[in-house]
């Protein structure tokens, strides 16, 4: 089996002095990719545990977004992406391996005041989905990241109030849902249809983690073709170090019919 796991860790550096090597000893990811990095490589302290590291930071804005991948499986090759030139900020990495591309992405949060909401749907969701439909062409894909959407009402703690606000408005979700009919599959969703109360992100306010009041906004989509190789999708809400929790799916590495 092949463990793949996305986790928003909103800061490498921080992450690292708080439970990041005991996460690894435990859950030991295969491919363990990272989002909201906000640090290079170069500037990165050693990540052991881990026979290849790819790391893509914001060139525009020191400290800010960025996305990694580590991996105990060599990938056919790498490739660090920005949708459009005028905003390099480390959002996609692409992996390639023999059955699959996986796609790590970081995608950008609409903002309090929605300014950014525009460039979201029309440019950056528009883009990416273009790209990942013409890489689909030559292999299957498997798309994971902190996506800044909750797609339906039950991907969050309260719909009602949180209506048009950003990570939830209707243009949001409609771009959401044009992945799917592109033909990508929302992989917690297949495994767990109608699971209510499932949750990858909370504010830090109010004590929202504890009384669960979250949103499902970190994602594994995939091409249906790969779907038969996948055996579960999961939510390690127990992970704390980040406002954010991991989410991990097991690969099989035989064919379903074997």
């Amino acid at each position: 089996m092949l463990k793949i796991i996305t986790w928003n860790i909103n800061g490498l550096r921080s992450i690292l002095r708080k439970n990041f090597h005991s996460f690894v000893a435990e859950h030991q990811p295969d491919i363990l990719c990272l989002q909201e990095t906000r640090v290079d490589e170069k500037s990165c302290p050693v990540i052991e545990g881990f026979s290849h590291t790819f790391f893509h930071h914001c060139t525009c804005k020191k400290g800010y977004s960025g996305t990694a991948i580590f991996s105990q499986i060599s990938p056919l090759g790498v490739r660090y992406l920005d949708v459009d030139a005028e905003h390099p900020e480390g959002r996609i990495i692409v992996a390639e391996f023999p059955r699959f591309f996986l796609i790590n992405t970081y995608v950008p949060n609409s903002q309090n005041d929605l300014r950014r909401l525009s460039y979201r749907i029309h440019i950056w969701d528009t883009a990416i989905r273009s790209f990942l439909k013409r890489l689909e062409a030559t292999k299957p894909i498997l798309w994971c990241g902190d996506l800044n959407v909750a797609h339906q009402p039950i991907d969050l703690f309260d719909p009602q109030h949180n209506h048009e606000n950003a990570g939830f408005t209707d243009e949001e979700r409609q771009s959401f849902s044009e992945h799917l009919k592109a033909g990508f599959v929302d992989v917690f969703r297949h495994f767990h249809p109608q699971q209510p109360k499932c949750y990858t992100w909370w504010s830090y306010r109010m004590h929202a983690r504890e009384r669960n009041i979250g949103w499902r906004i970190d994602y594994f989509l995939s091409s249906p073709p790969l779907l038969p190789f996948l055996s579960s999708c999961k939510i390690l809400s127990q992970v704390n170090g980040s406002d954010h929790a991991p989410v991990e799916v097991i690969l099989k590495e035989t064919s379903p019919k074997s």
